[in-house]
């Protein structure tokens, strides 16, 4: 435990009355309410639960596994019980990664300012901590754990059982040696400093201290040259060597002599490979540093679909919740179905189906509070409406109201209507994504000349963009009709269509012949009128249906955006990849989920990325692979939500074709060497003498040709410090496209190899050399201080002959 957890649970006020324990009330929903008996334990790490303060408690969370503390009047569940509890004696236990949220009601408005006060202070705390201070803390634990008549000492019988605890089993000769000599005092057991040397022996890295010597003249230390000789080499830093190299010796060498003098101990080594400088993952492509200021056709934009669900899409359950997780992993494209409610009010759901469903008004007021959180790149609502007018007007009144100064509700100033806006003139903007009556050029003419009857609209052809509608083959003789029709009917001015259409509703014999005869009534009447006032909120991004890739490029403007299911998307990949590929060039696409997926589950969003589709929307609230390839192409850019496409798919005419791909450079072999694994977790924590045989799994994704998978042997019964050893190949066809993934599992003769933990990452933000992969949980939590060490190089494709 560090010292400044102990000085605050011995003396901070909150901490100590937390540590006594607190009757709370948990509510998981509207129905299930019980009270139960909530302790912070003497660690100050965990909290325990039990029903009544004599009954055998359990741990109910760690400190480091919350994200935050909410008062209780930013709960859902809690405001619909504002009836029955007090919003200011309850609030929310948020966790990191896709946990459910913990709701509690303390008794007095005192108890509960007591709780979220100490479990804050503690959740910041935690997150303060430095790599050294984690490491301590983990000590602390495992000694607490191991310790079990709390003597303040252990033997080497609780030394066994720790060892099963970290993962591992040792041969028990070999595990009685390292205990002799960690003993110092020769007591035959081992005080807290002990056990810390205890632990460096279990997990000595003999692999990084054969790269050390390899360099080493000495074997003792890496001078300047012998350490810039390392960097050129292996971690191909190339030209700025030297530089990078006094930085890193005086970032890590722990000697201040050592400092002085240019040089880097074993220590120092160690400590250089282990930190952010020494991952996997280029720390230069962290923070915002692409170019922000192309067309939004530019970029790849993370995107959700049918975001209000947590859960199924037949029988789930609706939240704002799911809109809160969604824009804190980056998402910067939420969808919204809007259907009719109650009292005039508009409600989301998953339409024709039992999930639940949440006020709309209530989905906005979370957009206008976490819409920018996490980036301050513009938020696209994709509003999927089944309203009528009426609804329709509600949902205008509360989007303008709501959003306020947020919502885009004009083109830019001095943007030309042939160029579509940029992320960077759209940061802090909410972009409504939807159907449209007019296009934003003829929007434009009645602003600037005001002659509003002189505005006849568009021929509302059944091809035409202005409507939702697919255009349906005609007979011949439907098509002599239509012709012999022609000659009767007028062709009505667009603002007559619409206010007959409202009328339709409710008096349809007031309606004239000749309008009810209308091409454009009658196709306007198969259809979800649509109300102006909600129709002038989409500016730049207009839905239209798709016909075709020649149709679009004919007929539809950049600002038009059409929505493929992924089934018909994948048959245009392979019938039609260059065409859209040019046709993302130009104006946006929306990829979402078969409808089959009534799990949720996801598709793999890469082969739609292969050929520019922008927004590939995901099923957020699912864990799976296609979510860590999804997270893993936007943890780059500054988590912003967008990711500036390759040249060669932001060209109208490029001739890239993810299919068949034209190798725009000689193809390169990746090589990937994977050697050992660091602090692996269990899979089952509650069976402590179970210990995995870990083994790893490298994937590559990408255009067709590259994509791949190999797998390394297991390794018996050893999560702490298994060494594989193992080189693979991956001849790069595109490796601007392509996905590198490592997968961690646990080997097993009877099933199916159970998930341990993975790491995603675009090749363009991947370090060469020998470099640490930080593992994360299926959720894409941190599974610190779990890593896998690995070495990675491109070199020149020799035909497939290995090296």
């Amino acid at each position: 435990m560090t010292s400044q957890i102990q000085d605050l649970l011995a003396t901070d006020q909150d901490l100590l009355l937390m540590q006594e324990g607190t009757m709370m009330r948990k509510v998981r929903t509207k129905s299930w309410k019980k009270l139960r008996y909530f302790r912070l334990q003497n660690d100050g790490m965990t909290v325990w639960h039990g029903s009544q303060p004599e009954s055998m408690p359990k741990p109910t969370f760690s400190i480091s596994d919350v994200e935050r503390i909410r008062k209780g009047q930013d709960s859902e569940l809690l405001r619909y019980l504002v009836e029955e509890f007090p919003l200011e004696q309850g609030f929310t236990v948020v966790f990191h990664g896709r946990r459910p949220n913990l709701d509690l009601v303390a008794n007095s408005v005192e108890e509960a300012q007591i709780w979220m006060r100490g479990l804050q202070l503690l959740v910041d705390l935690v997150a303060s901590m430095d790599h050294q201070e984690q490491l301590d803390q983990m000590l602390h634990e495992w000694f607490q754990q191991a310790d079990r008549n709390q003597d303040g000492r252990m033997s080497f019988s609780e030394a066994q059982r720790l060892l099963l605890l970290m993962n591992v089993e040792m041969d028990e000769e070999y595990a009685f040696s390292l205990f002799q000599e960690a003993d110092v005092t020769q007591s035959d057991d081992l005080g807290s400093k002990e056990f810390v040397q205890f632990y460096k022996a279990l997990t000595k890295r003999t692999e990084i201290e054969e790269i050390f010597e390899d360099f080493s003249s000495d074997k003792q230390k890496l001078t300047l040259l012998e350490f810039v000789d390392f960097l050129r080499k292996e971690q191909k830093e190339k030209d700025h060597a030297p530089d990078l190299a006094l930085e890193l010796i005086d970032r890590y060498e722990p000697s201040e002599n050592g400092r002085l003098l240019h040089v880097l101990s074993k220590d120092g080594f160690l400590k250089y490979l282990c930190s952010k400088d020494g991952n996997i993952f280029n720390s230069d492509c962290l923070p915002i540093y692409q170019d922000m200021t192309q067309p939004l056709s530019h970029y790849y934009i993370n995107s959700s679909h049918n975001t209000y669900l947590v859960g199924d899409q037949l029988c789930g359950q609706s939240s704002v919740e799911g809109y809160i997780r969604a824009l804190k992993r980056g998402c910067r494209c939420v969808e919204v179905d809007t259907w009719d409610g109650p009292d005039g009010e508009p409600v989301v759901y998953h339409g024709h189906t039992l999930t639940s469903r949440i006020l709309f008004k209530d989905v906005l007021a979370t957009l206008a509070q976490y819409a920018f959180q996490s980036s301050d790149y513009p938020l696209i609502l994709s509003l999927e409406n089944h309203c009528t007018w009426e609804q329709q007007r509600t949902m205008a009144h509360h989007l303008t109201e709501i959003l306020g100064e947020q919502l885009l509700r004009n083109t830019l100033e001095g943007l030309l209507i042939d160029s579509m806006p940029s992320p960077e003139q759209l940061r802090g903007k909410i972009l409504v994504k939807g159907k449209k009556l007019r296009t934003i050029e003829v929007d434009k003419e009645e602003e600037e000349e005001e002659e509003l009857e002189k505005d006849e609209g568009p021929d509302l052809d059944p091809a035409s963009p202005e409507l939702e509608t697919q255009p349906q083959p005609e007979t011949q003789g439907q098509a002599a009709g239509n012709k012999k029709q022609k000659k009767k009917v007028m062709k009505c001015p667009m603002s007559c269509l619409l206010i007959c259409g409202h009328v339709m509703a409710q008096a349809p014999s007031s309606i004239p012949e000749s309008i009810l005869l209308s091409k454009q009534f009658l196709l306007l009447s198969s259809t979800t009128i649509m109300c102006p006032d909600l129709s002038a909120l989409v500016v730049y991004l207009r839905t239209v249906p798709f016909c075709s890739f020649t149709h679009s490029k004919e007929n539809y403007h950049i600002y038009d955006i059409s929505s493929f299911s992924e089934s018909k998307a994948k048959n245009l990949i392979k019938e039609a990849g260059n065409e859209f590929v040019q046709h993302n060039a130009r104006q946006l696409c929306r990829v979402y989920p078969s409808g089959l997926r009534t799990d949720s589950s996801n598709f793999n969003p890469q082969e739609h990325w292969n050929v520019g589709c922008q927004m590939v929307a995901m099923n957020m609230q699912t864990a799976g692979s296609a979510m860590d390839i999804c997270d893993g192409l936007f943890r780059q850019n500054g988590g912003s939500g967008y990711v500036l496409k390759p040249e060669f798919l932001r060209d109208p005419q490029s001739s890239f074709n993810p299919e068949r791909p034209i190798s725009l450079y000689k193809a390169q072999m990746l090589v990937v060497q994977v050697i050992s694994g660091q602090q692996l977790p269990k899979v089952d924590k509650t069976k402590e003498t179970t210990v995995v045989d870990p083994l790893v799994k490298v994937e590559l994704y990408g255009v067709p040709e590259d994509t791949m998978e190999q797998e390394t042997s297991h390794v018996e019964n050893n999560g702490i410090n298994p060494y594989w050893g193992e080189t693979f190949y991956f001849r790069l066809q595109v490796p601007e496209l392509a996905m590198l993934r490592f997968v961690v599992k646990d080997y097993s003769r009877k099933s199916r190899n159970n998930f341990i933990g993975q790491y995603t990452l675009p090749w363009t933000c991947m370090k060469q050399g020998y470099r640490h992969v930080s593992l994360l949980s299926r959720d894409g939590t941190s599974l610190h201080p779990a890593s896998i060490f690995v070495y990675t190089c491109m070199q020149e494709d020799l035909d497939m002959d290995e090296p």
